[in-house]
């Protein structure tokens, strides 16, 4: 069927196809999924991985009030007002979540701790922080997925898994697409895996390397001792990476050999012993090999819109997470400024938590603490947090009810195009009037 609008009716029973939506559950970002709805509520999502579909096929309007306040329903005026007011009277207020939210909703939130001197972070914190830490430090070879698909003859995943987690990136960016470089498609490829188990996407590679647990920096050292043909000694290498020196020779190798390489790293590398020092470690290897060949390197990023949120702190703040603003100007430090700490040491007053749920996954004393203050909660769901909430927004989800703009995981930004509408307001609506009622307080006039 031909069309050129992003919403087809295909008859007079309510029945409409919404091409090329977007789907926003995990990093790949997805573009090209027709989803089919009836009586809002979505019916085939044409194109979808396992995990889009649940995210599609599932999704149904929360039923609760689109406000309430200290567990009770109320106006979503008398919510704004009070969640203006918790904010401007903390000394110490921390913003956090952003990873499920169009990058329109995380600008306001960046005002927002920009207006109350307060402390922003996004999810980042506490998955690919580390990474974001190396890139300032070390530098980022980077290139888009496209690139990858047209060009990429070796594909190394290190520390990833993304059968599981991100389903479409074999058959859409990495392994199997036949690109303008690579008319045979997988043929063309070479697949490495490095990990400390056999995942199932371990079962897609040419080679599986399993190294020691929490030696990644140690094995990665070497690879650049290697490239750069330092002689090493067998056996230490054996005894600090648990793989023989000749598997890391023929890596070395095919890496140097390699027409256009790819490194996607995982978490299983960012939160193991050494964190950003493993990510600066393959970041610099990354750098090495382009003294011989062209190689780039990626995260592979969960959150639908969490390289987003790192874009967008980043350009409104100069830092990708965890900066303050207790200053007047921002400052970055992880460990300092990062919620999940800042809440265990006991030190915000009040918070605002948006689409992100840290009284299920934040550790106890974060959680008692949280607990503890008044706090905004925002999400289209119920939660542990929303649940805790001095003030809880139901709020609209972005890419099935709201539009906007989100990040693909190699920082490419993709439009949205809702399915239907939501009787909940959307982030930016609810962010929006908070930050309106936050300057009157505040007597700010701009």
């Amino acid at each position: 069927m031909a069309h050129t609008a992003s919403e087809v009716t295909a008859n007079a029973e309510g029945l409409k196809v919404i091409y090329d939506a977007t789907c926003t559950f995990c990093g790949c970002v997805c573009d090209d999924i027709d989803l089919t709805v009836q009586d809002n509520h979505i019916t085939e999502a044409k194109r979808a991985c396992v995990l889009g579909k649940a995210w599609f096929l599932n999704h149904s309007i929360d039923d609760r009030p689109s406000c309430l306040i200290d567990g009770k329903p109320a106006s979503l005026e008398a919510g704004y007002d009070r969640a203006a007011r918790i904010l401007t009277d903390a000394r110490y207020p921390i913003v956090y979540g952003l990873s499920d939210s169009p990058c329109e909703a995380q600008r306001v939130a960046v005002s927002i701790a920009d207006w109350i001197n307060g402390t922003v972070d996004t999810t980042t914190s506490v998955c690919h922080g580390p990474s974001g830490m190396a890139f300032q430090g070390v530098g980022e070879v980077t290139c888009s997925l496209g690139e990858v698909a047209n060009r990429g003859d070796l594909i190394i995943f290190w520390g990833a898994n993304p059968a599981e987690s991100h389903p479409r990136h074999f058959t859409r960016y990495s392994l199997m697409p036949k690109g303008m470089f690579l008319p045979n498609g997988r043929k063309d490829r070479t697949c490495v895996m490095v990990d400390v188990r056999r995942t199932k996407s371990a079962k897609a590679a040419d080679i599986f390397i399993p190294i020691k647990p929490r030696c990644d920096f140690e094995a990665l050292w070497t690879l650049r001792a290697l490239v750069k043909g330092v002689e090493l000694d067998p056996e230490q290498v054996k005894a600090d990476t648990g793989v023989e020196i000749s598997v890391w020779q023929d890596l070395a190798d095919r890496m140097k050999a390699a027409r256009f390489g790819v490194m996607f790293f995982g978490m299983g590398l960012t939160m193991t012993r050494g964190k950003h020092a493993n990510t600066e470690a393959l970041l610099a290897l990354t750098k090495d090999l382009n003294a011989f060949t062209r190689f780039v390197s990626k995260p592979n990023r969960g959150h639908g819109n969490v390289t987003g949120a790192d874009n967008v702190v980043s350009w409104r703040t100069g830092y990708p997470f965890g900066v303050n603003h207790a200053r007047g100007y921002p400052r970055f430090n992880p460990g300092e400024y990062t919620t999940s700490d800042v809440l265990s040491r006991c030190e915000a007053d009040a918070a605002m938590m948006i689409a992100c749920d840290p009284m299920a996954n934040f550790s106890q004393p974060a959680r008692n603490h949280l607990a503890s203050i008044p706090y905004i909660a925002l999400d289209a769901k119920e939660t542990p947090t929303t649940r805790a909430a001095a003030v809880a927004f139901t709020v609209a989800t972005y890419g099935i009810n709201t539009g906007g703009t989100v990040y693909r995981m190699d920082d490419v930004p993709i439009p949205l195009r809702p399915a239907f509408d939501s009787p909940h307001p959307s982030d930016f609506e609810v962010l929006s009037a908070i930050e309106s009622r936050v300057k009157n307080i505040l007597g700010i006039r701009a």
